[in-house]
């Protein structure tokens, strides 16, 4: 007989790169990717993907030699957001808030990657006090487990002068030590 008849090899693995929203890597979402000769797929990005990691289509790369395509691996570039940060499954922000928000406590609205939600501020809170939002952060795909968001205060002024604020600060003594103590050589 004759020999290598019916050779069969599976095509070969073709490798792009993708860049996603921190939005749609945090919730999944769909993209559209060239795949080259003017071909395109759109491609479902599983929510909580991060950085680096792979998303395989099968079949979606070279043609076999009488055997199937090899895959498509596509391997993912998570954006950076304007102020959500990653840490594992947890989200982090920083949020202004006004003196008075800070100093008399509010209910406030915050961002979180699913929407606005209500945040209560507790009186007496400062620049750096940390608030957690239990299961607000990214899912893990195999668990379905939810991380936390983790806020962060930030107490700013208002840009515009407050005539009345400058007068009440100048007329005011704070109660208390020098807070200034401890840097003192």
């Amino acid at each position: 007989g004759r020999r290598g008849r019916g050779a069969r090899m599976r095509g070969g693995d073709r490798r792009y790169n993708i860049a996603v929203s921190f939005l749609d890597a945090a919730r999944g979402g769909r993209q559209r990717i060239a795949l080259g000769n003017e071909r395109t797929l759109d491609v479902n990005i599983p929510a909580g993907i991060d950085n680096g990691q792979v998303i395989r289509l099968k079949g979606q790369g070279e043609p076999g030699i009488g055997a199937e395509p090899g895959d498509a691996l596509i391997e993912v570039r998570v954006e950076d957001h304007e102020f959500f940060t990653r840490k594992g499954l947890d989200v982090h922000v920083e949020l202004p808030v006004t003196l008075k928000e800070a100093v008399a406590g509010a209910r406030i609205e915050c961002p979180t990657i699913d929407g606005m939600v209500a945040l209560k501020v507790p009186k007496h809170s400062n620049t750096g006090t940390q608030l957690r939002l239990r299961e607000r952060g990214i899912a893990d795909a195999k668990s379905g487990r939810r991380g936390d968001q983790h806020v962060t205060l930030k107490v700013v002024l208002e840009n515009a002068a407050d005539p009345a604020l400058e007068r009440f600060v100048q007329g005011w003594s704070p109660k208390g030590d020098d807070i200034r103590r401890r840097f003192r050589i």
